[in-house]
């Protein structure tokens, strides 16, 4: 299928309450955050929105409340992968019954994919389900196990699948990245998946990527990719560094429940993670903020221009959080902080 992501997609966060359930009220503000910080479109239910965590039900209602509310401003991903594959085919059935514009899997986990044979055939099954959907591979070996040749992949899966249109690398070989890209003539759209590679990955040829930062920084990484076309690569560098810097110091936290905190000082109330994954204890997100704002980060990540408190004042400080009608605000400042970078 002729189908083609452009720009940055943002892998959602999923929002829940302080008891682990989801908090469906914060998608539409999180959703109008995204579209005002320049992102194309939302990768929902994947690795960073703990897809893997949530009932079927659960993961149905987000997708629900994700598309109505992305509908016409943002294109919406729907990760779809399921250790059961029937339950993947059920999921993907579902996005194109609620309009959803594109579904994406990962191989099953648990039992190990060995093959890439076998891979198609999983794939396939998943795929046929929703045909009238752009389907997206969702290459992550890390979690997944799926260390497999995914030229070979695309050149199978294309006698087998008529909705595919690409692929989710997430993976560091920018080698194989770009003989995918460049496979029967640029036939696939490969989208990448390594936030701290988004340079690289630009260098062979990218046109889009999905990640888990671009949530909170994709005003950051739209002037990376303006630098690089505009074919100036010292500045281009400069930004990618300011990105790594970033993950780094994320990283010193559980990451992804550091990014909810980061979006819940924004005002979308993400809440924490569930375990498997770890939330952030009282300390390490008083530590976290600290640090943001100590190393000079939260300069570009919390300024904002003129913006009030629910009171009516203005913020002394970067730490309250910002009203939900001052997001579109929020995203605009973002954009023009990162202008002076």
């Amino acid at each position: 299928m002729d189908y083609k992501l452009r720009g940055l997609l943002a892998a959602t966060y999923t929002p829940m309450h302080a008891n682990g359930s989801l908090n469906l009220a914060e998608i539409p503000k999180m959703t109008d955050y995204l579209k005002q910080s320049g992102v194309s479109g939302i990768y929902v239910c994947g690795s960073t929105g703990e897809g893997m965590s949530l009932t079927s039900d659960e993961r149905r209602a987000l997708t629900e409340a994700f598309v109505a509310s992305a509908k016409g401003r943002l294109k919406s991903v729907i990760h779809v992968g399921h250790n059961s594959l029937s339950e993947a085919a059920e999921l993907a059935a579902h996005c194109q019954q609620v309009g959803a514009d594109v579904i994406s899997a990962t191989a099953p986990s648990y039992y190990k994919i060995n093959s890439v044979e076998m891979l198609v055939d999983c794939m396939a099954q998943v795929a046929a389900a929703a045909p009238e959907l752009p389907f997206y591979y969702y290459h992550m070996p890390l979690l997944t196990g799926a260390v497999l040749d995914m030229r070979r992949f695309l050149e199978l899966a294309d006698e087998r699948i008529p909705n595919l249109a690409g692929m989710k690398y997430t993976a560091p070989m920018v080698h194989e990245f770009q003989a995918c890209q460049e496979l029967m003539d640029g036939r696939f759209n490969i989208v990448w998946g390594t936030d701290e590679m988004l340079l690289s990955a630009l260098a062979v040829g990218a046109q889009s990527a999905i990640g888990s930062t671009y949530n909170i920084a994709a005003p950051l990484n739209r002037k990376l990719i303006s630098a690089f076309q505009e074919g100036n690569l010292d500045r281009a560098r400069e930004l990618q560094l300011k990105s790594i810097q970033m993950i780094n110091l994320l990283l010193k936290y559980p990451f992804h429940a550091s990014i909810k905190s980061i979006l819940t000082r924004f005002g979308i109330n993400c809440g924490g993670c569930r375990l498997p994954l770890t939330s952030l204890t009282s300390d390490q997100e008083k530590q976290l903020h600290q640090e943001l704002d100590s190393t000079g980060m939260s300069q570009w990540l919390f300024e904002v221009t003129s913006v009030k408190s629910c009171n009516g004042e203005k913020h002394s400080g970067p730490h309250p959080a910002i009203p939900p009608s001052h997001l579109g605000q929020l995203a605009k400042s973002q954009a023009e902080i990162t202008d002076r970078m």
